[in-house]
């Protein structure tokens, strides 16, 4: 009886070991605002909107001991629209990001699935003061290049400060490697008030009949906390075909026929977040498109916003931008998960996260 009892003892104890070193969050953000867009060819557009700071979502994410350093994680994450319930349009269940990995604390991180590029986790999170959200999203200048399926990410450990990562997407068609393929990388510096990162997105443009070259993306980002305002500035060169695909693709917006997407441009930011008081901050950027193609279409955006947070996991915002398209360059302003319709757009809204 004593030795069934001790048994007992020593499985329950292990269990919750075995409970204490695994762990499952679901997490989420759910955004919504009112939208009023302005200058688009179909008129003025005034709607309630979701996802306009940060794209609404439902996530989960777990992590396994697996012992001298060694850990299993793994991400399923899901798009929704606050304002109607529904999945987000032509997205799979876990269209957001779904992938499974291993970590060490010495060697890196290997993750498997459909995950961000290095690209976008640049511009996002080093480049624009809008965290490529609220009207003023970097991404309505900026090539996004946001996520890729069949991709394998490996991203190192910090060492004093410096990180990198490296990110292959297999296009998976017998015809060519080639088709379908996308390399990515980044490497960055951040140290106190410093955060400064380099990033690169290739883009294969080959298909079963053709060699057609690549998209190429470079983006140079840094931003500097002054304690009193936060600097931002960033510099991306673009180079090939489809390396400068507009967020709202090819729609014709305007009264007019968009130009063409550009072969050969620069793409220019500098922005700044203010804090106000105890919990507002105040954000505003201007970007410029520089095309160098003969269409010369180039583009001007001015953005500002202000966000203010009622607590932890909730906040309030405002923001407006306006966009001065030359040439008849297409661009429209939108935010984080929509395109837009227009060349200006004011919203005001909420978001809480979980």
């Amino acid at each position: 009886m004593k030795k069934t009892l001790i048994t007992l003892a020593v499985l329950a104890a292990a269990t919750g070991v075995a409970q204490a070193q695994s762990s499952v969050v679901i997490y989420g953000t759910v955004d919504a605002g009112f939208v009023s867009e302005r200058g688009g060819v179909n008129g003025n557009v005034n709607k309630l909107d979701s996802g306009v700071a940060s794209a609404s979502r439902i996530g989960f994410k777990g992590t396994e001991d697996l012992g001298s350093g060694l850990s299993a994680l793994f991400v399923l994450e899901s798009g929704f629209n606050v304002d109607s319930g529904a999945q987000n349009a032509n997205e799979g269940l876990f269209g957001r990001q779904a992938y499974v990995g291993l970590s060490s604390k010495t060697t890196g991180t290997l993750t498997l699935g459909r995950q961000y590029t290095p690209w976008y986790n640049t511009l996002s999170k080093v480049a624009d003061p809008f965290a490529v959200g609220y009207a003023g999203s970097a991404k309505n200048l900026f090539p996004s290049n946001t996520r890729t399926s069949n991709t394998v990410l490996y991203a190192s450990p910090n060492f004093n400060g410096f990180d990198a990562d490296v990110a292959y997407t297999f296009g998976e068609q017998a015809e060519s490697n080639k088709i379908g393929r996308k390399i990515g990388a980044s490497a960055g510096y951040s140290n106190g008030p410093l955060n400064a990162r380099i990033a690169y997105n290739n883009t294969s443009n080959d298909t079963a009949l053709t060699e057609a070259g690549s998209g190429r993306n470079w983006l140079a980002a840094a931003n500097y906390d002054f304690a009193v305002v936060k600097a931002y500035v960033a510099y991306g060169v673009n180079k090939g075909l489809n390396s400068a695909i507009r967020n709202n693709g090819n729609v014709n917006a305007f009264d007019y026929t968009s130009a063409g997407f550009s072969t050969d441009s620069a793409t220019a930011l500098i922005g700044a977040t203010v804090p106000v008081g105890a919990a507002g901050t105040v954000m505003a950027s201007v970007i410029h498109v520089n095309d160098k193609n003969a269409a010369n279409a180039d583009a001007n955006q001015f953005a500002v916003g202000y966000s203010y947070a009622l607590s932890k996991r909730t906040s309030t915002y405002a923001s407006y931008a306006k966009i001065s398209n030359k040439n008849n360059a297409g661009y429209t302003v939108g935010n984080n998960s929509n395109a837009g319709t227009g060349d200006k757009a004011f919203n005001v809204g909420v978001r809480h996260s979980f």
